[in-house]
């Protein structure tokens, strides 16, 4: 069995996303199926799991299982969706747009032809929090700052890059770069290891949650002619605004910009599989809101096509002209 269904069964049976099969399907004839997330502080890992979660309901009838995997992130996600590692992940709007079309950081592997979308999840602003005694208060004061970019691999750290071409900068115009995953980058910004760290997420986020409560942080805007190009420039990006007061330290609202966190598959996951998955959320989709205050505001019309660069899955498809949707 491959590493990514070992891994995703371990975390299932921890969690209890799925159980014994009382009657249907077997457990032993139940098709497995995996959804890449993120690291375990982040919104993807809980969005992974309460898809699982509404999946599994219908295990012994659908023939069905899901579990899912904390991973690095977008880009990881895509590329083992490519290898047929994972059937489904999670992955930023603009990682999508770039691995359907192979350009970025999928030049040299070229265009993920078989890339298909499901649908669409919450906002994720390019967020950058720093440490009070820093005299950070927006992006362009990072220059000469000891800065976490975010692990290699990670949709973050690629969008980072793309802000410093934007910019014109480079990780030498910082005077320290860090590599940190998500679950690690708010201690060391706590301990002062860091003068701030950078995050594509959806808020509100636990690991930001974590830094505002232990230290003393705030929010740094993001703006000015090169992220305005940027934004004009690219259709998988957006202004977002992160609400004042919803951490401690920053209480008025803040300007950045930002993608779309959106679910991924590929052509070659059979159209029953991706529509019963569709179907378990949105038949669920006052559940799912429920699951994650990102998700709270998430409306189906626009969850069907906005962030959407790869075409749609045929299962997808289905469902949602069942629905009237399309």
């Amino acid at each position: 069995m491959r590493k990514s269904a070992l891994a995703g069964i371990a975390l299932a049976l921890a969690a209890g996303v799925w159980g014994a099969s009382s009657s249907g399907v077997a457990a032993t004839d139940q098709q497995l199926v995996m959804i890449g997330t993120g690291g375990i502080t982040g919104v993807y890992y809980p969005a992974g799991g309460a898809i699982c979660r509404l999946l599994n309901k219908n295990r012994e009838k659908t023939g069905i299982r899901c579990g899912v995997e904390p991973t690095s992130g977008s880009i990881y996600n895509i590329d083992e969706i490519r290898s047929g590692d994972l059937e489904f992940g999670i992955a930023q709007s603009d990682w999508q747009y770039n691995a359907y079309k192979g350009i970025s950081e999928f030049q040299d592997k070229g265009p993920f032809e078989k890339l298909r979308s499901v649908f669409s999840l919450h906002a994720e602003p390019f967020t950058v929090l720093a440490r009070d005694d820093s005299g950070i208060k927006t992006f362009d004061d990072l220059k000469g700052k000891r800065v976490n970019v975010g692990n290699p691999g990670s949709g973050q750290r690629a969008t980072m890059e793309v802000v410093l071409e934007a910019e014109g900068w480079t990780l030498d115009d910082f005077s320290e770069v860090s590599e940190l995953k998500p679950a690690e980058q708010s201690e060391a910004l706590c301990d002062g290891k860091v003068d701030a760290i950078i995050y594509t997420v959806g808020h509100p986020n636990g690991s930001v949650q974590e830094a505002t409560n232990d230290c003393d942080t705030h929010l740094a805007g993001v703006g000015g002619p090169a992220i305005q190009k940027l934004v004009e420039d690219n259709p998988y990006y957006r202004w977002v605004t992160i609400p004042g007061g919803l951490y401690r330290g920053s209480p008025d609202d803040v300007t950045t910009f930002g993608v779309g966190a959106t679910l991924v598959t590929s052509a070659d996951v059979p159209d029953e599989v991706v529509y019963q998955l569709v179907k378990a959320v949105f038949d669920n989709l006052d559940d799912f809101r429920s699951q994650h205050p990102a998700f709270a505001t998430l409306k189906p019309e626009q969850m069907i096509k906005d962030s959407l660069s790869a075409p749609l899955h045929p299962g997808a498809i289905r469902y949602y002209k069942e629905r009237g949707w399309m």
